[in-house]
């Protein structure tokens, strides 16, 4: 079972991850592209989410995307594997040419 991170932890891994921010016990992230552009995103998040074997909420709106993370099996706190996944979802949003919001 992955350990969770002190809040001293979790905001030294958020300074590092510029656009990231801590909803309490998950980090969150929104981005804004089309709509049809924000569900392949949300296709390719899929499938690193199940090659790493950590998988974000995802909720799409009009052309708007936002990811939330937390790590369901340390009781729904943060971990590391919280800010691996938020680094590969950075990396496939640029790559998607999905802007930040």
């Amino acid at each position: 079972m992955p350990e969770p991170l002190t809040d001293g932890q979790i905001a030294e891994q958020l300074a590092a991850l510029p656009g990231w921010e801590r909803d309490g016990d998950a980090i969150s992230r929104t981005f804004k592209h089309t709509y049809h552009e924000t569900v392949h995103l949300a296709m390719y998040v899929a499938a690193k989410a199940r090659e790493v074997g950590h998988h974000p909420d995802i909720h799409i709106t009009w052309q708007r995307i936002r990811f939330d993370i937390t790590t369901h099996d340390a009781g729904g706190r943060i971990t590391a594997k919280d800010f691996e996944l938020a680094r590969h979802i950075d990396a496939i949003a640029a790559g998607h040419g999905a802007e930040p919001v």
